[in-house]
């Protein structure tokens, strides 16, 4: 297993290197990294960036946002936020094992005298609150795990920065943001550093991966890294261009939100965009092509669905076929 420990808190650089490792160093079995960013919102692959920010407030507080590959929902990095990569051989198509992946996480918690443990679909918790989530991405051969691991973040910021819809908080009969979330620091019975903490599970790596050695980039890597960097932080990359529509749907599931803008003409789907933080195996835009030209009338889209090239399932993970056709239905 090779291993990247950033030495800078650039958001749009340290998403690019991983991006890289995950996607161009295809000949590394195994990465392992570590990386703190500056006040920046990592939003989902999937998400309307305008939907899930409090724009003033962002803007008046120099807060970056930032893309990543993964699903998922937006996430609140500072300083004081670690975060881990996993990539790792897919063993698995259609596995989502987020649990596994958050093993060296609890195991370095546990040596700290903090019992944490994996809770619902991607979080990990200590005493019922959260501290870190976690998202994936695949490629066809390939897996990529990561999450953001809640040190001594600046709550106060983070719940004014992020715009967590209200059916998240009513389904989790919580009455706020913070009241959700805690910061591993307060916890803990010893002092404790950001910078301490992420040696603490460095050291829980090279403990379990006594193979663990340092990935040395070439001028070419840097070179590359750079100017995907660039495209990282690109309004084009963060934001896009927002798309015509006239019908928008906004559901909540127990896997996460899905809204859908479809654009149409006398019933038939000239254009279908789907935002939110669901997971799944195959990019969404890929079925967003294959539906163009479809008839929004409740047979003509089951028919649809039957003859499409992969499952609803690998694009939503946890949708059923019925419900999909019901997402579509104006």
């Amino acid at each position: 297993m090779k291993y990247f420990i950033s030495e800078t808190n650039d958001t749009a650089y340290n998403v690019a290197l991983e991006d890289y490792a995950f996607n161009n160093l295809t000949d590394v079995d195994e990465i392992f990294m570590l990386w703190i960013n500056e006040p920046s919102i990592i939003i989902g692959k999937n998400q309307n960036a305008l939907a899930e920010i409090n724009s003033d407030f962002v803007k008046e507080n120099n807060i970056r946002v930032i893309r990543r590959i993964s699903g998922g929902g937006a996430v609140y990095h500072d300083l004081n936020n670690l975060n881990y990569t996993l990539i790792a051989p897919r063993q698995n198509e259609n596995a989502f094992d987020f649990k596994a992946f958050s093993q060296p996480v609890i195991r370095t918690l546990a040596k700290l005298g903090i019992s944490a443990t994996f809770s619902g679909r991607n979080d990990i918790e200590i005493d019922g609150q959260k501290f870190c989530g976690n998202a994936q991405a695949y490629s066809k051969d390939r897996i990529l795990h990561h999450g953001c691991l809640m040190f001594d973040v600046d709550v106060s910021v983070l719940s004014n920065a992020l715009n967590v819809k209200e059916n998240k908080i009513v389904s989790k009969g919580i009455k706020s943001v913070r009241s959700r979330v805690t910061n591993i620091k307060q916890h803990l019975t010893q002092e404790m550093t950001v910078d301490d903490f992420k040696q603490a599970l460095f050291d829980e790596m090279k403990t379990t991966r006594p193979d663990l050695e340092p990935y040395i980039l070439s001028e070419a890597d840097q070179e590359a890294i750079r100017k995907l960097a660039i495209k990282k932080a690109s309004w084009d990359w963060n934001y896009g261009k927002a798309p015509a529509y006239d019908l928008r749907k906004d559901l909540k599931y127990s896997f996460g939100n899905i809204e859908v803008l479809l654009e149409t003409s006398n019933s038939i789907l000239k254009q279908v965009t789907f935002y939110g933080d669901f997971f799944g195996i195959r990019d969404v835009a890929e079925l967003a092509e294959e539906l163009k030209g479809l008839t929004l009338e409740e047979s003509a889209i089951k028919t649809k669905i039957e003859s499409l090239t992969h499952p609803v399932s690998d694009y939503f993970s946890g949708l059923t076929n019925q419900e999909f056709c019901e997402l579509l239905l104006p």
